[in-house]
């Protein structure tokens, strides 16, 4: 009985991706892409400023001790 519901399973979700799913185009696709890659460059350099402020704040600290 299990055996039956995987299998009723996986040809129900073989059918949703092929006939349900709206896929994007290349073009939303590529934008998509686009829009991703700057902000995880922006995310990025904000972290990287983070960083050096911090280690410098860290390196003021402990010289003052």
């Amino acid at each position: 009985m299990a055996k039956l519901k995987i299998i009723n399973y996986a040809k129900e979700s073989y059918d949703e991706l092929l006939h349900k799913v709206s896929w994007p185009s290349w073009s939303e696709l590529q934008s998509s892409a686009v829009v991703v890659s700057i902000a995880s460059l922006i995310i990025a350099f904000v972290v990287y400023l983070m960083d050096i402020s911090f280690s410098s704040l860290l390196k003021g600290f402990y010289t003052w001790l």
